[in-house]
């Protein structure tokens, strides 16, 4: 092979070309890189490994990973791009298949069990065809005993290779551990030992020999299958649970100190405070663990009074069923069932008795909660007078919990500060949506504008109500993203009217955000968030259909990590007038009220490329002498009177909205920036996740912290902020200008309507 060749792996699918998938294998000339990076190029031209032809594709670098020609060879074996993104990702098998050579003893996975050979032949199945430079690697295994005249033939069959019995990928083989028993003696269909629950056994995976115990035997499709908890891991984490043949496990030997999966009891009376739906804590080996009860009651053959709960983490062993019966649901690996008086409340969100200062700032927090009465009546946002007594410092805003940060930024950027979005608080709505709206209102949004705090309990009780609610099964556990989570609770749940709405080519559409889409030609560099809306509905040929009361804009970007600008610069206001389709018109030229439209302007050379047709008066008489546009019919335009001021033709009142909130994303974690008052350096900044006390048995600390430096940066000229370098500028000031990921802004006037 050419050592001019450079291999990679497409780790993100780009936007184009759109047939080409994550998971791709592919190539290029060493040389061509380096002449790119040179160039200051972020774009390579690779071709797809074990493609028909030799096509390449123009891809962003920072889509692609390089691998070496072994690991392409490895990956390629697999079937599909998904398989080979997600085994990418398991580098320790990869960093292992890379070391097999002929002679190793592994273990052939199939069904669920394991098989034992020796490895005969590494290499291809077959020569690479042209135009492909390379092929998948295969390893060919001689199976031992007699599995080879039983079970082989469920098996790829290839006996040509240095006979061999099979023909795999790398995913289906693992190493062989010597006390391993051997699997030749008991019949592949008449399972020799008899398994009960609570058996310890013992299986190969992951590279390494694992215990585990039965939790029950079933039969499927005539094979009888043992379902097996697996053992906790040297942190405490359970590993999950695997469905295996009898005939491919077997008894281990208890050693003097069993490894016990059983947990540790707290005190007896505290089970009877604890129903569903309270979240608990209980304790694997070393390790606390977090959760919410889903059920509680007897289980068959146990005598104790039980309890399925929901982890926080992929530390259980079930989705919510015990010996085939379903009792709950939650995802896989989330569910597990212990005695009830083996969990206690979550102590994370209680006072505890710590002498430490954040330790106390929690208890006199709880104090402060349970003393003040619930509101019933609705709160009013936080002035710009009461942000420093109510909601600036530790302890303050919404307090993050398990993935909840999108939603933590999203609530306290709309409601902490603003009205613009209130009427989700009082609107009616169908009975069976009520109590989310009533949790919206009781528990997150009063608290937050009279204590300035919000605990994790709270968010969780409506993420719970929105998974109830069918829309998600992992509300409650992994992230979303914000767009997706207004969304839903203003269309589906709340049924708000629309808050954006659209003029295309005659037709009216509404939506709730708006993305913000350019094209590759755009000539932007540091933009302003008013110049990405302007070139974004121009080049789309979109207009509003009215003001909206408030416009939620998401910035360009190529999914959560990769960002279109280095910096954009927040548009305090947006002028939306020109953007009205019924709005006055500005004249191209000299920006005052245009008069006239020519439509033949549009197909002009000067004009065309933007779509530019409207003059005024005095500037469609100049255009229109130059002699290739004689022959242009210019049409007048119907002028909205409600725009004019005081009778004059030529001065226009302007539709402007006001920037209140910015949500920021970095690393995956949302953090929202606030614009509470008039001046230009009234700004605090929002994080749900700022510190933290302990560690998976801790609680997160939130902090809302004033950041006038933001104001700073916003008074320089676009010169000024191009020549700032991100990391030295100052405060959290870089997050809001190079972070950004969605701008809210809202109609003062529009704002009284809605």
């Amino acid at each position: 092979m050419s050592s001019d060749l450079t291999f990679y792996i497409l780790i993100i699918k780009p936007e184009i070309p759109r047939h080409l998938d994550a998971g791709l294998i592919c190539y290029c000339r060493t040389s061509h890189v380096k002449s790119r990076l040179h160039s200051q190029n972020t774009k390579i031209r690779v071709i797809p490994c074990g493609a028909s032809t030799s096509l390449d594709y123009n891809v962003e670098l920072t889509l692609l990973e390089e691998v070496s020609e072994k690991v392409a060879g490895l990956l390629l074996a697999l079937e599909c791009d998904s398989d080979r993104l997600k085994w990418f990702d398991e580098r320790k098998a990869l960093a292992w298949a890379e070391t097999i050579s002929p002679g190793h003893e592994v273990a052939v996975e199939h069904g669920g069990g394991t098989m034992h050979g020796v490895v005969r032949f590494v290499g291809h199945l077959s020569p690479p065809k042209y135009p492909a430079v390379i092929a998948g690697i295969h390893f060919g295994i001689k199976l031992q005993g007699d599995w080879k005249h039983k079970l082989v033939e469920s098996f790829q069959m290839v006996f040509s290779k240095k006979e061999c019995d099979v023909m795999v990928p790398f995913n289906k083989i693992r190493p062989w551990f010597p006390d391993t028993p051997p699997l030749s003696a008991p019949s592949p269909t008449t399972p020799t030992e008899k398994f009960e629950f609570g058996d310890r056994v013992t299986y190969v995976d992951n590279l390494e020999q694992h215990h585990g115990m039965v939790v029950s035997v079933e039969e499927h499709h005539g094979t009888q299958i043992a379902r097996i908890a697996t053992d906790v891991d040297e942190n405490g984490i359970m590993v999950g649970e695997l469905k295996v043949p009898l005939q491919f496990i077997w008894k281990s030997v208890v050693p003097a100190e069993p490894e016990k999966m059983d947990l540790d009891p707290p005190a007896a009376e505290l089970s009877n405070s604890l129903t569903v739906n309270t979240m608990v804590q209980i304790s694997l080996k070393d390790r606390r663990v977090h959760g919410i009860i889903r059920w509680v009651g007897k289980l068959e053959g146990v005598s104790d009074e039980m309890a399925g709960l929901e982890l926080d983490e992929d530390v259980g062993v079930c989705d919510g069923t015990f010996k085939s019966r379903r009792y709950f649901v939650c995802p896989d690996k989330r569910g597990i069932f212990v005695k009830l008086s083996s969990c206690s409340v979550d102590s994370r969100f209680q006072a505890l008795e710590d002498s430490a200062h954040s330790e106390s700032m929690l208890k006199d927090k709880e104090q402060d909660f349970n003393k003040e009465p619930r509101r019933l009546d609705p709160v009013p946002p936080v002035s710009t007078e009461q942000v420093d007594h109510i909601l600036v410092g530790q302890m303050k805003g919404i307090q993050g919990h398990c993935n909840s940060c999108y939603m933590d930024a999203a609530l306290f950027s709309l409601f902490s500060c603003s009205s613009a979005l209130d009427s989700m608080l009082f609107k009616r709505t169908e009975a069976k949506d009520a109590a989310i709206q009533e949790t919206l209102l009781h528990d997150i949004v009063n608290p937050l504008r009279s204590n300035g705090f919000v605990k994790a309990d709270h968010i969780m009780k409506l993420r719970e109500q929105l998974q109830k609610h069918g829309y998600s099964r992992t509300f409650t556990t992994e992230e979303k993203d914000p767009e997706e989570f207004l969304t839903i609770v203003m269309q589906d749940i709340l049924a708000l009217e629309p808050l954006l709405k659209l003029s295309a080519g005659g037709k009216v559409q509404e939506s709730y955000c708006y993305q913000i889409f350019l094209d590759q030609n755009h000539s932007l560099v540091l933009p302003t968030v008013q110049q990405l809306l302007d070139f974004s509905f121009q080049t789309s040929g979109l207009w509003l259909a009215e003001v909206p009361s408030c416009l939620i804009l998401q910035m360009p970007r190529f999914g959560k990590k990769f960002k279109m600008f280095e910096k954009i610069f927040p548009s305090l206001e947006l002028d939306v007038t020109d953007l009205l389709s019924d709005g006055p018109m500005r004249c191209v030229v000299c920006g005052g009220l245009a008069k006239v439209e020519c439509r033949d302007c549009s197909r002009d050379l000067v004009f065309g490329r933007a779509g530019l047709r409207n003059f005024c008066e005095i500037c469609t008489h100049q255009v229109h002498t130059h002699p290739k546009r004689s022959s242009h019919r210019p049409t007048n335009l119907d002028l909205p009177q409600n725009y004019l001021i005081h009778g004059s033709s030529s001065i226009l009142t302007r539709d402007r909205l006001e920037l209140f909130a910015v949500l920021c994303i970095e690393t995956s974690h949302y953090v929202s920036f606030i614009k509470h008052g008039p001046g230009i350096r009234d700004w605090i900044f929002f994080d749900s996740m700022a510190d933290r006390k302990g560690e998976s048995d801790g609680y997160n600390i939130p902090e809302v912290q004033r950041c006038p430096e933001v104001g700073v940066y916003l008074e320089m000229s676009p010169d000024e902020l191009a020549n700032e370098v991100p990391r030295d500028m100052k405060g959290v000031a870089k997050r809001l200008f190079c972070d950004a990921y969605m701008y809210l802004y809202r109609s003062a006037n529009m704002c009284l309507y809605r």
